[in-house]
């Protein structure tokens, strides 16, 4: 088989099925993983592929941030499927932290609990949502406004997560890479969202279908810190069943 032959070959995998590895492609190509490497640089090269780790893609793998304001127009249908699907956990807890992103607000709008509960939260729209809502008691962490989230993040929060504890933490990420973990776009926020991580006892992640296999620019956590992510059926099932081999509940929105 000839160079071109190979890159068709290669072309052709990766519209079938959006994601290919090396090791597969050196398997059903007969050559090595390194005739396979340079191949897909020189792919990429000509900006026909998004190399990823361990193989190649037709998205690119990397987050970018965009302003809250655009991204709540994103995905909307989807956001309000993961929105209800979170809902089933609520159960409960008296008291849950909610971060920052348009998926986590689409949840708190849909929150409206039967009984006393406090919403743990560095996000000024999740709290001003919140704010008047019956049963809800909120505590907005403290810190400087970030005006692409319109989020709070630094030591100044952080420091009021040292004080408080919560049974479930909501959150948004950027993306979700099996070889990298959950990921956000924005190095400033990422201590924030660890420690809420490790303030809570259960982690919840609302993610939509696009965020898989993506790659944002600080990661957040490991898999082993997720108890579950929720998501909507555009998701493929070779990433749920992935993420159940990780110990992770993956729940479907409908």
């Amino acid at each position: 088989m000839t160079i071109t032959e190979r890159h068709q070959f290669i072309l052709e995998e990766l519209q079938r099925k959006n994601r290919v590895t090396i090791q597969e492609l050196s398997d059903q190509l007969e050559v090595s993983g390194v005739t396979i490497r340079k191949d897909l640089k020189v792919l990429e090269e000509r900006k026909l592929l998004f190399r990823t780790h361990g193989g190649a893609s037709l998205q690119n793998p990397y987050a970018l941030e965009r302003p809250i304001q655009e991204k709540q127009h994103i995905n909307a249908s989807e956001k309000q499927q993961i929105a209800r699907a979170a809902m089933a956990l609520v159960g409960q807890h008296d008291a849950l932290m909610i971060g920052s992103g348009t998926t986590v607000f689409e949840f708190a709008r849909h929150l409206s609990p039967e009984r006393p509960l406090t919403v743990i939260t560095p996000a000024l729209k999740v709290a001003m949502e919140l704010s008047h809502r019956k049963n809800v008691e909120v505590l907005q962490l403290g810190g400087l406004i970030r005006p692409n989230s319109s989020s709070v993040a630094g030591n100044f929060a952080e420091y009021m997560l040292e004080y408080v504890s919560c049974g479930l933490l909501f959150l948004g990420v950027d993306g979700i890479d099996l070889d990298f973990g959950f990921t956000i776009s924005n190095l400033t926020e990422a201590g924030l969202n660890q420690k809420m991580i490790r303030t809570a006892q259960s982690v919840v992640i609302l993610a939509d279908h696009t965020k898989f296999g993506r790659k944002g620019i600080a990661k957040i956590c490991e898999f082993e810190q997720v108890q579950y992510v929720i998501t909507d059926s555009g998701v493929a099932p070779e990433m749920v069943t992935a993420l159940e081999e990780f110990g992770i509940e993956v729940i479907i929105g409908e």
